[in-house]
């Protein structure tokens, strides 16, 4: 039952919606929101999974949940990695992203495929807090309160610290000179192969506590000085400590294979290495060059269960730590050879969360050979590398939108409503020609207006006689 209030006479307003069944919900959105509400409930129940008990795992994962939201479920095969082959999945609905990444994988595979390590895998977490005292006086306290941090939080800590994980550090960060009081406990961590936000946000929250009640019990503080106020204590997702590289390289000439004879290797490289230079130094291509690097990286992110929230705002974080957003990627040419390499942050995990829930997620996981999270870390990367080279070699030769609206072309036929003699129709006009929507249009515009009970002219007849 809805309960209205005095407040309440537009039926669009609602009190009590959480707690209507998930067919209460649905009926409430469809009558309020939809011009034909029977049709809309039946369309969002439909998206229901068939299993009741899976679905009820998909409800929980969120709040106010009335139906799933279905994106493709795709593969990279071929991808080698330290000399691993794996298929890789993806999960994303932009045209071209899986074709081209695949494009890049098998060029790569027969020129040795792509190497990864590992850096570094800290992440950091802070408690942000407002002191009313000397900061000398705090500071020599931190060696007595990182000893009680690490002792108090104990019975969090435990289990990860089986694992070989932890706290790795506690560290006072005095930032008075940017704001009147304020101090931090900024605190690194190792959480082996889960990602740790709840791990990480515990301790911290634990360690707040054990910080308030350390100085409020130090008879050797004045009475100001016994004073904290705890303004937040919470993870953060900027974590360039836990890093990974992906690399490929290959003789110069071998490059001429993959752009399709449009230049000579030696130009290709060339307009390639200059391409990276300007994602360095200009931040409007920067962005868009990064952007195609999440292509590749986000979709392996949201296939394993992960945060590509997180990942997204760390990687961009990471592209402007000099002051200035800067592409992720570089290249270079030295003595006859190609260099490519990827460096980027993720904090990921294969264990805990929606990895272990997803019932795909987990399949994903298997596919990959069931990968640590550094080894998950290994292929996210290697998978973005892949997008990016195809992504520039695509912008370097022939143009972006070529290959894009090629594979884009069913959506197009999709949206116009085509039947599916006009499906093979414009695949086979379109073999070997530009794809716009436009043209599409136009194209089942002619197949359409053709007289009744004649066979339908050729399509390239079509596009002669529209062009006169």
């Amino acid at each position: 039952m809805i309960h209205k209030t005095k407040y309440m006479k537009n039926p669009k307003i609602v009190s009590g919606f959480s707690k209507l069944t998930k067919t209460g919900k649905i009926r409430w959105l469809a009558e309020n929101f939809f011009r034909n509400p029977e049709e809309v409930a039946r369309e969002l129940k439909s998206f229901w999974y068939g299993d009741p008990q899976k679905q009820k795992i998909f409800d929980e994962f969120s709040e106010n949940t009335i139906s799933n939201f279905y994106l493709p479920y795709g593969v990279v095969p071929n991808v080698m990695i330290n000399g691993e082959v794996y298929c890789v999945p993806m999960v994303i609905e932009e045209s071209s992203v899986v074709a081209a990444a695949s494009s890049a994988a098998k060029f790569w595979l027969d020129r040795g495929g792509f190497k990864a390590e590992v850096i570094s895998t800290k992440k950091v977490g802070q408690v942000h807090f407002e002191w009313y005292g000397s900061v000398k006086k705090l500071e020599k306290l931190m060696p007595e309160l990182r000893k009680m941090i690490h002792a108090d939080t104990a019975h969090i800590t435990c289990n990860m610290k089986k694992r070989g994980g932890g706290i790795v550090d506690i560290e006072l960060v005095d930032l008075t000179h940017l704001e009147d009081n304020y101090y931090q406990l900024n605190m690194s961590f190792e959480t082996c192969d889960s990602m740790g936000a709840n791990f990480i946000n515990s301790t911290l929250e634990e360690a707040a506590r054990i910080l308030r009640n350390f100085l409020s019990s130090r008879t050797e503080l004045s009475a100001k000085e016994r004073e904290v106020t705890i303004i937040m204590a919470i993870l953060s997702n900027y974590t360039p400590e836990c890093l990974v590289r992906a690399s490929v390289e290959c003789p110069v000439a071998d490059l001429e294979s993959f752009n399709d004879g449009e230049m000579s290797a030696e130009t290709f490289a060339y307009k390639f290495e200059k391409a990276l230079k300007i994602a360095s130094i200009d931040t409007y291509r920067a962005t868009t060059h990064n952007k195609g690097i999440f292509n590749g990286i986000d979709a392996v992110v949201l296939a394993t269960g992960n945060d590509f929230r997180a990942v997204e705002a760390c990687g961009h974080a990471y592209a402007a730590r000099s002051g200035q957003y800067r592409s992720l990627s570089y290249a270079k040419v030295e003595d006859g050879i190609f260099k490519f390499w990827l460096d980027i942050p993720l904090a990921i995990g294969t264990v805990g969360g929606l990895t272990n829930l997803h019932p795909l997620a987990r399949r994903s996981l298997e596919m990959l050979g069931t990968p640590s999270a550094e080894d998950l870390m290994k292929i996210i990367a290697c998978t973005g590398l892949a997008q990016n080279f195809a992504a520039v070699k695509s912008l370097v030769t022939t143009g972006i939108q070529k290959g894009h609206m090629k594979m884009h072309l069913m959506n197009i036929l999709n949206h116009l409503e085509a039947t599916e003699k006009e499906v093979k129709e414009a695949v086979v006009y379109f073999a070997d020609k530009i794809v716009s929507f436009t043209a599409v249009r136009e194209f089942l515009n002619l197949l359409r207006t053709a007289p009744n009970g004649m066979p339908l002219p050729t399509p390239i007849l079509l596009y002669n006689n529209n062009k006169k």
